[in-house]
């Protein structure tokens, strides 16, 4: 029995199908191999590929498990948070493609006004919430950017002049590449930024703190 193309099923296919071969090689004549169709029955269900990764994404942030914390913002957003990171772990590729997208899909935008509810409904001012809202950044999504990362094909730079940089990287245990070696265990630095952050926050809750 053949089951029938509609978009939900090709939204699915092309994020299983990024999380195997990277966004850069998602074409949609790919997408219709692997959905075994010819490429124009896709275009009934997504006019390109920009639209397609939308879709894609709208998939992804609807994956986020919502916080169980309820009343104490704190804890609630520690966990909604985590959880974002989640999804953006299983989807390697979605974090990029969100910090190129013009414009925020209407999944990302329901996340975010749930996000905001959380601060709010905890007691948070409007006008610290959006001060606390640039300061996550993208972590709010459950992501950062790196400033560097190792560049496989090129040469790597001589440390040597570099004490200060060359102590600081051999400080931590090392896992991922980074220009200095081995780059830092991303799940405690992410929880160690995302932590100072809440707590900064908090302080500033606690004394009434307005802009």
């Amino acid at each position: 029995m053949v089951t029938r193309l509609n978009r939900d099923r090709v939204l699915r296919a092309a994020v299983a199908l990024a999380d195997q071969i990277g966004l850069e090689q998602l074409s949609m004549r790919r997408l219709a191999q692997e959905l075994d169709v010819v490429p124009m029955a896709l275009y009934k269900h997504v006019a390109n590929k920009d639209e397609l990764i939308d879709g894609m994404l709208d998939v992804v942030i609807g994956e986020i498990e919502p916080a169980t914390h309820h009343g104490d913002w704190k804890p609630a957003m520690r966990e909604q948070i985590l959880a974002a990171r989640q999804a953006m772990l299983l989807h390697p590729w979605a974090s990029r493609a969100i910090e190129v997208r013009q414009a925020p899909t209407t999944a990302v935008l329901a996340y975010m006004n749930g996000v905001i509810e959380i601060f709010r409904a905890g007691g948070m001012s409007a006008g610290l919430t959006h001060h606390v809202m640039h300061a996550l950044g993208s972590r709010v999504l459950g992501f950062t950017q790196e400033l560097y990362t190792a560049d496989p094909g090129g040469e790597p730079p001589d440390m040597t002049a570099f004490p200060y940089v060359v102590e600081m990287a051999m400080t931590a245990a090392h896992e991922n590449d980074t220009i200095v070696g081995g780059g830092c265990d991303d799940e405690f630095e992410f929880e160690f930024a995302l932590d100072v952050l809440l707590d900064g926050f908090e302080r500033l809750h606690a004394t009434g703190w307005h802009p």
